[in-house]
């Protein structure tokens, strides 16, 4: 099995005190989390885009923490869709991230994401309405870990270990991966997505691909991805693949002298095309560019979305 038939929306119980929280079709801001309970506590994996859905969250998560209250929350890595609802977890529970993880939080705030909804460039405002249209980013306030740490972390979740540990960086500059051993599951962050298209952000791919290995060489069957359905190592082995298939490509383009840009537009996803969210391809290639060419100057952020939304349109247009 690459993944679960069982992909709805909401939150579904994994067994032995562990449920998943699933936000179907996990195109962009539509992100999982967690929830792991143990000994009258329980610590949360991750929060999502805006309030509005974070409040969904925790309220279909009430019957299991109004007995089990949260006392940690645990973000995987800095992207929105993983940490703009903290704000709303309770004011006891403890925020955990890496180091890396926090400082890159301060980086992009949602109000930077607003900011690309209204932006004064057509073709950004275009595609940031597309990917971020159904989020309010307007009344996060944001809140920043309150603990940090490198490497690995064990914790105690009530009668449980838990533990955390970093395997950035990779999709962001740091990607945290927590593990439930006596459930024998994983909570994988954007590190995994399953049918969909992944974007890596930071690189470097040989990172991304090492973390891939490590994750199916844990003692576990069950992984929650950051995005799509629940999975076991087939899934995991999926997005290895496409990594290893578009690295091909890329690395005999720019030794070709193709640019960044061209690259992407030029590539061949083969039996990955009809992955949603393909436009990720430009922001890929472009951190593989860096990667292979330490001279390479990356386009602005801004122009990445511009690029994404014409990469968009004119794979609807073929």
């Amino acid at each position: 099995m690459t993944a679960t038939a069982q992909y709805t929306k909401g939150l579904r119980e994994l067994g032995d005190g562990l449920w998943a929280y699933l936000q179907p079709t996990g195109t962009w801001g539509y992100s999982n989390a967690g929830l792991v309970a143990g000994g009258g506590t329980s610590t949360l994996v991750d929060t999502l885009f805006d309030l509005r859905l974070t409040r969904e969250m925790l309220d279909a998560m009430a019957p299991v923490t109004s007995t089990s209250p949260i006392d940690v929350l645990v973000n995987t890595h800095a992207n929105g869709d993983h940490c703009y609802g903290n704000e709303l977890v309770p004011d006891r529970a403890r925020i955990y991230a890496t180091v890396a993880a926090a400082e890159e939080m301060k980086l992009f705030p949602a109000s930077l994401l607003h900011a690309l909804k209204d932006a004064d460039d057509e073709e950004v405002r275009d595609f940031a309405q597309y990917a971020f249209g159904d989020f309010d980013f307007q009344a996060v306030s944001g809140r920043a870990p309150d603990e940090t740490f490198t490497g690995s972390l064990t914790m105690q979740i009530g009668d449980r270990s838990v533990e955390l540990m970093d395997l950035g960086p990779a999709h962001t500059h740091s990607d945290t991966v927590v593990v439930v051993p006596d459930a024998r599951t994983a909570f994988t962050g954007d590190l995994v997505f399953v049918h969909g298209t992944p974007i890596m952000w930071a690189g470097p791919l040989a990172n991304w691909l090492r973390a891939c290995d490590v994750l199916c060489e844990l003692d576990v069957d069950t992984f929650v991805p950051g995005h799509g359905p629940i999975t076991d190592r087939e899934g995991v082995l999926d997005m290895r693949r496409y990594f290893e298939h578009v690295h091909a490509q890329v690395a005999e383009r720019q030794a070709g002298g193709m640019s960044s840009t061209d690259a992407a537009f030029d590539l061949d996803l083969g039996e990955f095309a009809a992955w949603p969210d393909s436009e990720r391809i430009v922001v890929t290639v472009d951190s593989l560019y860096r990667e292979l060419d330490p001279a390479h100057v990356s386009p602005a952020p801004t122009e990445l979305f511009a690029l994404m939304g014409r990469y968009r349109r004119e794979r609807d247009r073929a």
